[in-house]
């Protein structure tokens, strides 16, 4: 972490007042943390964009596990990407529907195209991936 440098913004009273609001339903402590953390946010949407940051990732899915060879299909698919996907949780919900989470790592691009395969399983109710930065900004 670098040294702490102090620094003014202008900005428009309604739109600090809706800050404001946001910080205290969010928990911050103050106006700092908050603005902190929106800068980080938008540095890691920035190596998203860029395709080639490393990255980790959750592809969490809900399927049907009686739809024919799908928890195959799906297990091949993490196979054939054996080096992005390090790890993978399953869980049976109910007697018919499971929940699949797996950890990725690797270009954004790399888990995008991944998870865009992986979610467009026939069978395959809904997913949705989250992407982060495999580097943490500093604090």
């Amino acid at each position: 972490m670098g040294d702490i440098t102090r620094f003014g913004i202008s900005i428009d009273s309604d739109l600090l007042d809706s800050f404001d609001r946001l910080i205290t339903r969010k928990g911050y402590q103050n106006r700092s943390e908050a603005i902190r953390d929106l800068i980080r946010a938008t540095i890691v949407e920035e190596k998203m964009d860029a395709g080639h940051e490393e990255m980790v990732g959750t592809v969490t899915m809900v399927y049907n596990h009686h739809v024919r060879d799908l928890a195959d299909k799906l297990t091949e698919h993490q196979h054939q990407h054996h080096h992005q996907v390090i790890s993978a949780l399953h869980v049976h919900l109910d007697a018919h529907n499971c929940l699949e989470v797996l950890v990725l790592k690797g270009s954004s691009a790399e888990i995008k195209q991944i998870a865009d395969e992986l979610l467009g399983v026939k069978g395959v109710k809904h997913g949705k991936l989250f992407l982060t930065s495999a580097t943490p900004e500093h604090h």
